[in-house]
Parts: structure tokens; C-alpha cells; sequence
């Protein structure tokens, strides 16, 4: 059976980032599936390897994931809420000074102009900040690259940072899952239905809808006590393949030169974001004890998706780092925009550039 040319970058984007996760689950490397599958299409798509993810796929597998997520709110997290007030509120600050810090980093040795550097520095999802700093008058590619290697980056240095520093022991590391066939056909069936979550949550504007939604609804059925069942651990282990080959697949057709060159620039954004990060986790974990491990990936610059999967897999209180990381997207999706105009005008007044 030969494989057509449109479905070709599709098979080998699937093909090495099964190879990869493989690869780095032999070794028990932390998150396996998605950061072998990451390193594989990563390489490849920088040789010159045409390589492709279609968006449906990887909604779906996120939809999977938020599913995952949200068994992991029992009854007994609603007792904890309280808790991480604290925590929470700290995040709206460590969002404003990392913000700032970046920003004051791309404008000054990155040399951005004011809307890109803005809206590249700000550590919200992809999709909306190039989307809205376009909008402002940013440069979408560059913003989109330095997001996705932001984001890349965190994924590849938190799980070993980890590892090497004592907060993480491969011999606790949390099960993917079930086994496929060990789900009663009532679990099956509501945590299929919480696949619903995405539609409304699209519907209702909520940012992040593919995770968020079905999240919620997965939230809201084992919370009720309806259900103890998680999806199997096959579909969490493709779920990991396929975010991990997407992240790796953006970098195809773009110039070695330039990524190399804002690779540099994300490199320092990314350094300077996870010092501020470890600084805000410590400070809050003296104050609340809450973990400085789970702490450390509540407030990480990556993204939803990818923080709370490895939280799943090296079993550091996901319910919390899944919380932390919806209010820190709805804080930056509905006040950024607001923030950015707010300091245009300021640098209006001063004569700024």
C-alpha cells in the first residue's frame, strides 16, 4: 500500500514521533512519548523533512488530555481550593513582572519593536497572542516562532531540571493510564460526553476550548462522583505523540538561519522567565507549602497542555497545576490586549518609539 503525497508529511510526522517517544521511554526519560516525539520531528523538520500535524488531530488528542485532567479533580480538591488562594493571587504578580521583564529583555538586546516584544514576551497561548499581536502591529512569524520555542524549550528543561535537582524520582512516576479494555461501557460513555466540553467551550469564547472544555466536564462528572474511570493509557500515550510531533512540525520550511537567530533571543526569554518562575515558586511555597515542584510548573511559561502533561507524568498534583495554568490563559487573553494599549499610550505621552 503506497501512501499519497498529501498524506506523506502526515505519516512521517506520526512515524518518527512514535520512533522518538519509543526511543525515550526505553531509556525511562521523563515524559517519554512527547519529548521523544518532540526531539524527532524537531530535527527532522529542521533538515528539511516536510512534516504535518493536521489541527483536528491534535484537537482531539488535547480534547483526550483534557479529559485525563479532569479525573484528576476528586471530591476531596474541593476542600483544597482555599488553599491555593494565595498562590493564585501571586500568579496575577509573577505574570506582571515576568511580562515586563521580557519585555524590557526583546526590546533591548532582541531590539523588537513594541507590540511584537509585547506580545512575545507575554506567556499566554500561541494562537492568541500572535493572533492578537498581529492585530496590534506585530511580526506574526516572529512571535509565533519565539512562542513555539518558548514553549519547546520549558518541555525539554523543567522534566531533567527536575530529575538532576532531587524533585523528581522515576521510580513514583504516575501511570499514563488503564488498560484499554478495563473500562466499564458506562465509563466509556461519559468520558466520551465530556468531549461535548470543546463545542460549548468554543461557543462560550473560553480560551484554550479544547482543553478547557472537556476538562471542565471531566471535572464537574468525577466531582458528582459518577465516575473514578481516566481515559486508557494508549490514548494518553498517542495524545502525548501527536503535541509533541505539533510542536516539532512548526518548525518546518522555515529558514536554519532565523531560527537559529530567535532561537538565541527565546533562549534568553525562556532562561530569564523560568528564574523569575523558580524565584515566585519558592517564595510561595515558604508561604503556603504547597510543593515547590508543583509550584514551579504552576507558574512555568509553557503551555497548558504541555505543563499539566508533565505533571501527569512525573505525578505532581495535576488538579493544581491545571488551575493555575486556566487562570493564568484567562487572565492573559482578556487583560493583555488592555495592558498593551494602556502602555502604548504611555510611551505615546513620552515620546517613545
Amino acid at each position: 500500500m503506497t501512501i499519497g503525497p498529501g498524506l506523506r508529511p502526515f505519516a512521517l510526522a506520526l512515524a518518527l514521533g512514535t520512533a522518538g517517544g519509543a526511543l525515550f521511554s526505553f531509556f525511562h526519560l521523563p515524559l517519554a512519548w512527547m519529548i521523544g516525539a518532540m526531539t524527532a520531528t524537531t530535527v527532522a523538520a529542521m533538515a528539511g523533512v516536510a512534516l504535518h500535524v493536521p489541527k483536528p488531530l491534535r484537537n482531539a488528542m488535547i480534547m483526550i488530555l483534557g479529559v485525563m485532567l479532569g479525573s484528576g479533580f476528586t471530591p476531596d480538591i474541593l476542600g483544597r481550593l482555599g488553599e491555593w488562594s494565595l498562590s493564585l493571587g501571586a500568579l496575577a504578580v509573577y505574570l506582571v513582572l515576568a511580562t515586563t521583564l521580557g519585555v524590557q529583555y526583546l526590546r533591548r538586546a532582541a531590539r523588537l519593536d513594541p507590540p511584537t516584544a509585547f506580545f512575545t514576551a507575554t506567556p499566554g497561548g500561541l494562537n492568541e497572542m500572535v493572533m492578537v499581536g498581529t492585530q496590534m502591529g506585530g511580526d506574526s512569524r516572529t512571535m509565533a516562532l519565539s512562542h513555539a520555542l518558548r514553549v519547546m524549550l520549558v518541555v525539554l528543561v523543567i522534566p531533567f531540571a527536575f530529575q538532576a535537582l532531587g524533585l523528581y524520582d522515576p521510580a513514583r512516576r504516575g501511570a499514563l493510564g488503564p488498560p484499554l479494555l478495563s473500562l466499564a461501557p458506562l465509563d466509556v460513555a461519559l468520558l466520551s460526553a465530556c468531549a461535548l466540553g470543546y463545542p460549548l467551550a468554543k461557543l462560550l469564547r473560553i480560551p484554550a476550548a479544547q482543553i478547557v472544555g472537556p476538562m471542565l466536564l471531566s471535572a464537574a462528572i468525577h466531582l458528582a462522583g459518577l465516575t473514578e474511570g481516566k481515559p486508557p493509557g494508549v490514548l494518553v500515550a498517542a495524545a502525548q505523540v501527536v503535541i509533541g510531533a505539533s510542536l516539532g512540525c512548526r518548525f518546518t520550511g522555515l529558514n536554519i538561519r532565523r531560527i537559529g537567530r530567535d532561537g538565541l533571543t527565546a533562549l534568553g526569554l525562556t532562561g530569564l522567565m523560568l528564574l523569575v518562575t523558580m524565584a515566585a515558586a519558592w517564595m510561595v511555597d515558604e508561604a503556603t507549602g504547597l510543593g515547590l515542584a508543583a509550584l514551579i510548573l504552576a507558574f512555568a511559561p509553557g503551555g497548558l497542555a504541555e505543563m499539566t502533561l508533565v505533571a501527569l507524568a512525573l505525578n505532581i498534583d495535576v488538579a493544581l497545576v491545571a488551575t493555575h495554568h486556566m487562570v493564568r490563559i484567562i487572565l492573559i487573553v482578556t487583560l493583555a490586549p488592555g495592558f498593551y494599549l494602556l502602555w502604548r499610550k504611555w510611551r505615546s505621552r513620552r515620546g517613545k518609539t
